[in-house]
């Protein structure tokens, strides 16, 4: 085990103690930062349940956080039309990040939920996760990997108050 630095527990800590204060068994595994899913690959090799999230906007200035699996396939031309957005989506900037989800790229992740105010952004799922035995997001740090059941991730997010759409967005993956 990799001993984590302050910042990383500092960030992770809060996100930690909810999840364990919900009840939701989680275990968290500290690492190198990790800023691309082939930096996770490295060191995990190709465990199912791994995530690459997606932070979106559309013409409108509406945010999306998608989440799929790491070697998801998405149609970032028709993505819009799946999700609901207005218009194609582009990638949302970093200064909105932090100020939406509470994190800097390469800590993206759908457990960010904790920071982000519902009327503000829309967090999406890809079908394939839930349908998994586990899924693996970093705690609000690139430091580590937080793996948890997909029912306890949606039950968290609703603690957040969101109630994530899950949509089938693996182009690779037809369900």
């Amino acid at each position: 085990m990799i001993e984590p630095t302050p910042e990383a527990r500092k960030r992770a800590a809060p996100l930690l103690d909810r999840l364990a204060a919900l009840g939701i068994a989680a275990e968290t595994h500290w690492h190198r930062p990790h800023f691309t899913v082939d930096d996770s690959r490295q060191d995990r090799g190709d465990a199912p349940g791994h995530t690459k999230n997606l932070f979106l906007k559309d013409k409108k200035s509406r945010y999306f956080l998608v989440t799929v699996p790491d070697a998801a396939e998405v149609d970032l031309k028709g993505l819009h039309r799946l999700i609901g957005a207005q218009g194609r989506v582009s990638f949302g900037s970093a200064e909105m990040m932090d100020e939406l989800l509470g994190v800097a790229p390469g800590s993206v992740t759908a457990l960010a939920a904790m920071n982000a105010d519902p009327e503000r952004i829309t967090f999406i799922i890809d079908a394939s996760l839930m349908a998994g035995e586990v899924v693996h997001c970093h705690p609000l740090t690139n430091e580590a990997t937080t793996t948890l059941k997909p029912d306890d991730l949606l039950s968290f997010m609703k603690s957040a108050g969101h109630d994530p759409l899950i949509l089938n967005i693996d182009a690779s993956d037809p369900l």
